[in-house]
C-alpha cells in the first residue's frame, strides 16, 4: 500500500502491452501491469489455432498505427513472438497471475483489489481486458455431466472425437475447417451464409465443405442434452445428433460485474461510456475489445493504448 504507481494497467493483452510500452517511451517509469493468466496475450494463445494467420487489418479494417509499435501482419506463433520481445526491450514484467477483481476511487487516488486480497494504489487507471477472456455460452442450459465435453476453444479436441462446432464467425469457420482434417467435424450456424468471415476463411470454407466439413446450416440448437455421457444436440428443424464435444465459438462476453464493481457507466449494450477513451469514472482510460461490439484489431488496441497514454501524460 505505500507505493502509488502513476499508471495500473489491467490486462496483458495487445492494447495493455501497448500501454505499458507507450508509457515507458513517454517517460512514464512508475507503472504496474496485472494479467490473471500466467502468460500476455491470453486471447491469441487459447482462442487463436496454431499458424493462424493474424492480420493488423482486422476485417478489413484499414489502421495506420500511430505510436511505437510497428505490428505487421503475421502468425500466432509470430505475434506472440513479436510481444515477447516487446516487454524484454522496454523491461515491462507483468505480474502475472493476478485477478483484478475491482477499482475502488479514493480521493485522487485508485485502489485496485485483486482477488488474493491484494492492494493497489495507482493516479490513473486502464483497463484492457478483452472479452474472450468470457466467452459467450449459449442461451440454453447445458448439463452440467457434460461441462467437460464442451469447449470454448479446440485447444483439447483429440483426433477421432466426433466433434460440433457452434458458431458462424472467423473462429468458428478456423477451427471448423482445421478439425475437419482431423476428425469428422460438423459445423453448425443460425444463419445459411456466413456473412461476418474475410476472404481466406471464406475460400477454405467452401473447400473444406466439398471435401469432408459437415454443415448444419440456417438452423438453431435448442437444447444439449446427455446421452451416456456424450451432448446430444437437438435443432429446431426437428433433428438430433450425438457427438463427443461440442465447441462454441459464439464471440466473447463483456465482464460487466467487474466494469460495474468499478463504478463505470454502461450503454444499452453493456460496454463502456467513454469520452477519448475516458471512462465515466476520471481518470479511468479504457481500450481493447471491450469497447467493441463485434471485437476490435489488434491494431486498434495498439493505437488506442497510445492514445491513452497521450492523454493521461498531459495531466501528470
Amino acid at each position: 500500500m505505500e507505493k502509488i504507481y502513476d499508471i495500473a494497467i489491467i490486462g496483458a493483452g495487445p492494447a495493455g502491452i501497448s500501454s505499458a510500452i507507450e508509457s515507458k517511451i513517454a517517460g512514464i517509469q512508475n507503472i504496474i501491469l496485472f494479467e490473471k493468466a500466467s502468460e500476455h496475450s491470453m486471447t491469441i494463445r487459447k482462442f487463436y489455432k496454431d499458424g493462424k494467420r493474424v492480420d493488423k487489418d482486422y476485417k478489413g479494417q484499414v489502421v495506420d498505427l500511430k505510436g511505437n509499435i510497428d505490428f505487421t501482419d503475421g502468425d500466432k506463433e509470430g505475434s506472440l513472438e513479436f510481444f515477447d520481445k516487446l516487454l524484454q526491450q522496454y523491461d515491462i514484467a507483468p505480474q502475472y497471475n493476478t485477478d483484478i477483481e475491482k477499482v475502488i476511487q479514493k480521493d485522487s487516488i485508485f485502489e485496485i483489489h485483486s482477488t488474493n486480497n491484494e492492494i493497489f494504489q495507482a493516479k490513473f487507471v486502464i483497463i484492457a481486458i478483452g472479452k474472450m477472456g468470457q466467452p459467450n455460452k449459449p442461451d440454453y442450459k447445458i448439463p452440467p455431466t457434460l461441462l467437460k465435453k464442451v469447449a470454448y476453444n479446440i485447444n483439447d479436441i483429440q483426433a477421432g472425437e466426433k466433434v460440433l462446432v457452434v458458431g458462424g464467425g472467423n473462429s468458428a469457420v478456423e477451427y471448423a475447417t482445421y478439425l475437419a482434417e482431423i476428425t469428422d467435424t460438423t459445423l453448425n450456424y443460425r444463419r445459411k451464409e456466413f456473412a461476418r468471415i474475410n476472404e481466406i476463411n471464406a475460400k477454405n470454407l467452401q473447400e473444406s465443405m466439398q471435401k469432408n466439413l459437415k454443415t448444419k446450416l440456417g438452423v438453431n440448437i435448442e437444447k444439449l442434452e446427455d446421452n451416456n455421457s456424450k451432448p446430444q444436440a437437438f435443432f429446431d428443424d426437428g433433428s438430433n445428433e450425438t457427438f463427443d464435444k461440442v465447441v462454441y465459438a459464439i464471440g466473447g462476453a463483456v465482464p460487466l460485474d467487474f466494469l460495474k464493481k468499478c463504478g463505470l457507466q454502461l450503454d444499452e449494450s453493456g460496454l463502456p461510456i467513454t469520452n477519448n477513451l475516458e471512462s465515466s469514472v476520471k481518470n479511468i482510460y479504457v481500450v481493447g475489445d471491450i469497447l467493441s461490439k463485434n471485437g476490435a484489431s489488434i491494431a486498434i488496441g495498439i493505437n488506442q493504448g497510445y492514445d491513452a497514454i497521450n492523454q493521461i501524460k498531459s495531466k501528470l
